[in-house]
């Protein structure tokens, strides 16, 4: 019980670690959650900082539960009488947790995705990389980033079901069953404002297009209006000419 609990705390305090606000006041010299969509982490990054500060995010994120994991494996080594299976997913559960509840930073943060999806590719790598790149091609077709998010953490509650092979981080038990709910239903808990957007069709959705647009539609506009005045010009000159 005690490992459980030790676990729990180590893995919430390094979900609390908020890098998107953390790289945002480094970077830019603001706190991301005071801009955009207010949420802290690497899409709202991405839309207000830029790119490279959106990946390094994206990246700490990641990490965090990849850390979490890997030392309940130490603990689990450690303490032999605790299930090995229990401390990941506590270790999996506490550090989403924490990345959204952060006691560093007010207990407000980010939405648990880049961190949950370190913690899949970890746990299945195969789960992981289905889950992954199912994600990447509703957001590319959608480019809705929240859809792929909570698609993709259902579709790991259903895969931990089916797929109980040797890819596991450590064996398998019949626990992952309602971790998988427990992940799911938390992402989807994180994302209930979204999910309302999505349904009403308010959502935003990621833009590709060049910062350059804007001015090449004033330059395109200047230009419409330069070649009306040089119309205007040339009736006025046919008409003197007539005259």
């Amino acid at each position: 019980m005690i490992s459980y609990i030790l676990m729990a705390l180590i893995a919430y305090f390094i979900g609390s670690i908020n890098f998107s606000v953390l790289i945002s006041k480094k970077i830019a010299g603001f706190d991301v959650r005071e801009k955009g969509s207010g949420n802290a982490g690497s899409t709202n990054v991405l839309r207000t900082v830029g790119k490279k500060a959106a990946a390094l995010t994206l990246v700490c994120d990641i990490l965090k539960g990849v850390v979490a994991v890997l030392i309940s494996l130490l603990i689990g080594v450690i303490a032999k009488n605790s299930s090995k299976a229990i401390l990941v997913e506590i270790a999996a559960l506490f550090v989403v947790i924490g990345h959204t509840y952060p006691i560093f930073f007010g207990f407000k943060g980010g939405k648990g995705v880049a961190t949950s999806l370190g913690i899949i590719l970890i746990i299945n790598w195969k789960i992981g990389l289905i889950c992954l790149i199912f994600a990447l091609s509703l957001m590319a077709i959608t480019r809705i980033v929240s859809l792929g998010s909570i698609s993709a953490a259902i579709l790991f509650a259903i895969l931990v079901v089916f797929l109980r092979d040797s890819s596991y981080i450590v064996e398998y038990d019949v626990s992952f069953v309602l971790f998988g709910l427990l992940l799911a239903g938390l992402v989807i808990f994180n994302h209930r404002s979204n999910v309302k957007r999505i349904f009403a069709g308010t959502e935003n959705r990621l833009s590709f297009k060049k910062s350059g647009t804007t001015e090449n539609s004033s330059n395109n506009e200047e230009d419409k209006a330069n070649k009306s005045q040089e119309e205007n010009i040339e009736v006025s000159e046919i008409e003197q000419n007539k005259e």
